[in-house]
């Protein structure tokens, strides 16, 4: 004798996952996730570091405009004097103009750019002054190691 379940007992008992379906789907996910997320640790690296140089390009821009308002004198001192300087927004003549720089100039791992002028780095002959990031490191090794420079595009 064969007993027919109704079609309501037939419904409800496929009514979820098992637990077999649920761990291949969990594996594609892992599999996955294993293929793209060393591609994108590395992106974010080369990301850091175009940045920083975009960073260090304003930076520069900056102390260029300084210099064309200053006799072609570019702000001499340590960083921190200069950033200030660049940010007072008082002209040689004590005139209120606009700031040559809006914010303490900082890399993409958010340490502040170093300057250096006179110039003790550029063996190039070029008189501008050295801006340079400590580097994916943030390590200060003036210049050298990992460090990014407006000097040389060599290294990372």
């Amino acid at each position: 004798m064969h007993i027919r379940k109704s079609n309501k007992q037939q419904q409800s008992r496929r009514g979820g996952f098992t637990l077999l379906e649920l761990l291949i789907v969990l594996g594609i996910i892992l599999a996955i996730a294993a293929m793209v997320v060393p591609n994108l640790l590395g992106r974010q690296q080369e990301a850091n570091i175009k940045q920083t140089r975009i960073n260090i390009a304003n930076f520069d821009q900056a102390t260029k405009q300084y210099a064309a308002s200053h006799n072609a004198e570019f702000p001499q001192g340590g960083q921190t004097d200069v950033v200030q300087m660049l940010m007072s927004g008082e002209s040689s003549e004590g005139q209120v103009i606009q700031p040559y720089l809006e914010a303490v100039p900082k890399d993409a791992w958010g340490i502040p750019l170093f300057y250096e002028y006179p110039n003790t780095k550029n063996s190039g002959g070029v008189d501008k002054p050295a801006i340079w990031s400590s580097g994916p490191d943030k390590q200060n090794q003036d210049g050298g190691g990992d460090d990014i420079t407006n000097w040389s595009q060599t290294g990372l």
